[in-house]
């Protein structure tokens, strides 16, 4: 038997670029806010995509995995995850919101590999997802009218190609997550700007590209450079050497800073309702990652 690798903790540099990954990711949302408000926002998808993919896929090496799953993963981040979510957020999906709404990815993810992996579904993770999903109703019946039912089923659709694109990950078998990221981006250009401009028009997809100020551009480079390919490459490289156990659970900093960021630049209100709503969720979150911790240990499983 293979003695257990040991990694090493986190240090104050590690911890600094953890959080400023997560600090991008969370900003990440007002940017695309920015950025949608007078573009096609599956154009403005379409080209973080390509900001993302050139020149980068000149210098990186293509991921050692089936064609299949890579095209599948590039779909479902690129035309799913994003598109949908970059069409929510214009639509009506606060940025602060939709932050937080954007992690139920977790429980669609164990859901999914408890259905297609045969993973157990641990008892604390199922009172999280009670918990979430009993938030995202009172989010649905309590908001008021600044949030629509469309945009929050978007923003959910959005959440769970996020977490089909976690089972193809598995599926892999480890491919380097840095090379997947930076050549699956050369997916969802195409299929993203014709569907921008079915459904939007091609004259509001030309305007865009001919006439956009460099505010859209700067965020366009921001979204491609600074949040996919900085930052999945940081975090990858945080995983590898730190180990997911330690990295991963500072992902629900993404939401924090979505939040904060997004009631500075919106002066973001929160209703009761909403509140109530997105409390209840972020909850869940947190027992659904550190709920091992708090739960009797006769009643874990083996």
């Amino acid at each position: 038997m293979r003695a257990p690798v040991t990694l090493p903790p986190l240090n104050a540099r590690a911890l600094a670029l953890a959080l400023l990954i997560t600090f991008i990711w969370g900003v990440n949302f007002i940017v695309i806010k920015w950025s949608v408000a007078g573009a096609p926002p599956l154009l403005v998808a379409a080209l973080r995509f390509m900001v993302a993919a050139f020149p980068a896929v000149f210098f990186v090496p293509r991921p050692q995995m089936p064609a299949r799953l890579l095209w599948g993963y590039g779909l479902t981040v690129g035309v799913v995850q994003f598109g949908l979510l970059y069409l929510a957020i214009q639509l009506g999906m606060s940025a602060g919101l939709g932050s937080l709404l954007m992690q139920m990815q977790a429980f669609f993810t164990a859901l999914l590999a408890a259905r297609v992996f045969g993973e157990r579904i641990q008892p604390w993770q199922a009172v999280g997802m009670a918990v979430a999903f009993a938030g995202m109703g009172v989010i649905g019946a309590l908001s008021g009218g600044d949030l629509t039912l469309v945009s929050l089923l978007l923003t959910l659709v959005a959440a769970l190609g996020w977490a089909v694109s976690n089972l193809l990950v598995r599926a892999s078998g480890g491919a380097n997550m840095f090379s997947l990221v930076v050549w699956s981006a050369l997916i969802p250009p195409i299929p993203l700007t014709l569907l921008a401009g079915i459904t939007g028009g091609w004259a509001a997809v030309g305007h865009t590209l001919m006439h956009s100020g460099p505010g859209f551009w700067a965020a366009i480079v921001f979204m491609g450079l600074g949040n996919t390919v900085l930052g999945f490459g940081v975090w990858a490289a945080l995983i590898q050497r730190h180990g997911a156990a330690r990295v991963a659970p500072l992902s629900l900093l993404v939401p924090v800073f979505g939040l904060i960021a997004s009631a500075l630049a919106f002066h973001e209100a929160f209703p009761p309702g909403k509140a109530l709503g997105a409390a209840l969720v972020f909850a869940g979150l947190v027992l659904h990652v550190f709920g091992r911790r708090w739960w009797p240990a006769r009643t874990v499983p083996a």
